[in-house]
């Protein structure tokens, strides 16, 4: 689907005077050039744990950067007015944005939430799967769209719900990090779409335990990124790795088996 075997997460910088957040901002440019030259796809995450911060097609507008539609995810979130929702894919399309990886999103007090019957939503908060329907209804044969899939979460509830995604759209999943061989992962392989496998690229679990809103009671007592990431890419070939909070001033290709 993708045509690199890897999609690497960068983040834009957080909201402020654009002035003020030049340095920043020319750093996510140079990050992102580098992810693109080397080959790698280009995943740009929409707000993280709620926090405002540009977005993708803002950096693009700001620098100019360029839009290569097979190897760019653009993610999207709940969190947003109907009006600038809108706008955004309507940017989106515009730029050649394709691959759009829709998610309910961490919220906020800094962000709106969004009207979930202005997307035709029947309950009371907007859903992923309200958005995914949303998308492809709206704009029909304009974007390829994915979702998320916890592992952490109790099963089959998070198989159920991954279902629901595909029946509103979803043509591709991404994971949350796995941490080795998942048997949770392994039943994702039944649902016919691709499969993206997030790979944790820091040493700081417990931030990762956070993001997913569990404990870790059963982490790895010495976890080594680079060691985890051969395992995922020897227990699942032909599956995409998602590369999150990579650190920049690595050697790549000493952890990347380029070709």
């Amino acid at each position: 689907m993708f045509t690199s075997a890897y999609l690497v997460e960068v983040l834009t910088p957080k909201r402020t005077d654009l002035i003020e957040a030049k340095d920043k901002i020319d750093l996510f440019a140079e990050r992102c050039y580098r992810v693109l030259d080397s080959g790698l796809g280009l995943s740009v995450p929409d707000n993280p744990m709620g926090q405002p911060r540009f977005s993708l097609l803002e950096m693009v507008a700001q620098l100019g950067l360029p839009v290569e539609p097979e190897r760019t995810v653009m993610n999207l979130n709940t969190f947003h007015a109907k009006a600038e929702l809108d706008g955004l894919l309507t940017k989106a399309a515009n730029l050649g944005v394709t691959y759009l990886l829709v998610v309910r999103g961490d919220g906020g007090p800094k962000l709106p939430k969004l009207d979930a019957k202005s997307i035709g939503g029947t309950k009371n908060v907007a859903t992923s799967v309200d958005l995914l329907r949303y998308i492809n209804t709206e704009y029909p044969g304009t974007f390829t769209t994915g979702c998320a899939y916890n592992q952490y979460n109790p099963m089959p509830f998070e198989l159920n719900r991954l279902a629901e995604k595909i029946g509103a759209g979803a043509h591709f999943v991404i994971t949350q990090p796995v941490i080795g061989k998942d048997p949770n992962i392994d039943a994702l392989f039944g649902y016919g779409i691709p499969v993206v496998i997030e790979a944790w690229m820091s040493k700081n679990l417990e931030l990762l335990f956070r993001s997913v809103r569990k404990a870790g009671e059963e982490r790895p007592a010495d976890y080594d990124p680079a060691a985890n990431l051969r395992t995922l890419q020897a227990a699942y070939p032909n599956s995409c790795i998602y590369l999150s909070m990579l650190g920049f001033k690595k050697q790549w290709r000493s952890i990347l088996p380029f070709s």
